[in-house]
């Protein structure tokens, strides 16, 4: 075997494998049955906010996510936070094995297209240091685990977040994409809580 001919490990395996699925259980679902969870599920969230389950200052910083294809659709929860005084930010791929950064956005700032066709805020908006990340992705579990598109953008964001401060991860899903188990190793950082439509998790 030549240098480059390795083969993906029995974990980077199980990985690939259950994103495949992930993403064909996500597209299943109707776009307008999406629109229905994905509003269900930013009440939740308010409410959890209202509660004090999920304790945030008003002022306090949320970085979030600009959606795209079928996940999770939270342009209503951002307006609703906005109203509430909090600073927004939505997140920006800077370089391949780089942390995320967050980028300053109001409700109706012009946005810019990035790489994988994510849409991030101006080259020029403040950055900003989030409180909470709201985190898209493919598969959950009730442990806390996240199973992303693969670049390892959040883990490596939350990794030097939680080194630094406090910092609270919240994985937001439908309740299709949960899963018995997700695969992860040392490199993967857990969620705080995953919001889906029909309820919250916060991780044991």
């Amino acid at each position: 075997m030549t240098l480059g001919d390795a083969s993906p490990s029995p974990l980077d395996a199980a990985k690939t494998l259950l994103r495949a699925q992930a993403r064909a259980r996500r597209e299943e679902i109707a776009p307008d049955a999406r629109a229905r969870a994905s509003r269900r599920l930013c009440a939740r969230f308010l409410a959890m906010m209202a509660d004090g389950v999920i304790p945030l200052r008003t002022g306090e910083s949320i970085g979030g996510y600009w959606p795209m294809g079928a996940e999770v659709d939270l342009r209503s929860l951002y307006e609703r936070l906005a109203k509430r005084g909090h600073f927004l930010a939505l997140a920006r791929v800077r370089t391949r094995d780089a942390p995320l950064e967050f980028r300053r956005w109001r409700p109706g700032d012009p946005l810019e297209t990035g790489v994988y066709g994510t849409s991030h805020p101006l080259d020029g908006a403040p950055l900003v240091f989030p409180r909470l990340v709201l985190a898209p992705l493919l598969a959950f579990d009730r442990l806390g685990g996240r199973l992303g598109y693969g670049g390892g953008y959040y883990d490596r964001t939350l990794e030097k977040d939680r080194k630094t401060g406090d910092i609270t991860a919240v994985g937001v899903a439908f309740s299709a994409q949960e899963v018995a188990r997700v695969p992860v190793d040392r490199r993967d950082q857990p969620l705080d809580w995953i919001v889906t439509e029909k309820e919250a998790i916060q991780k044991p």
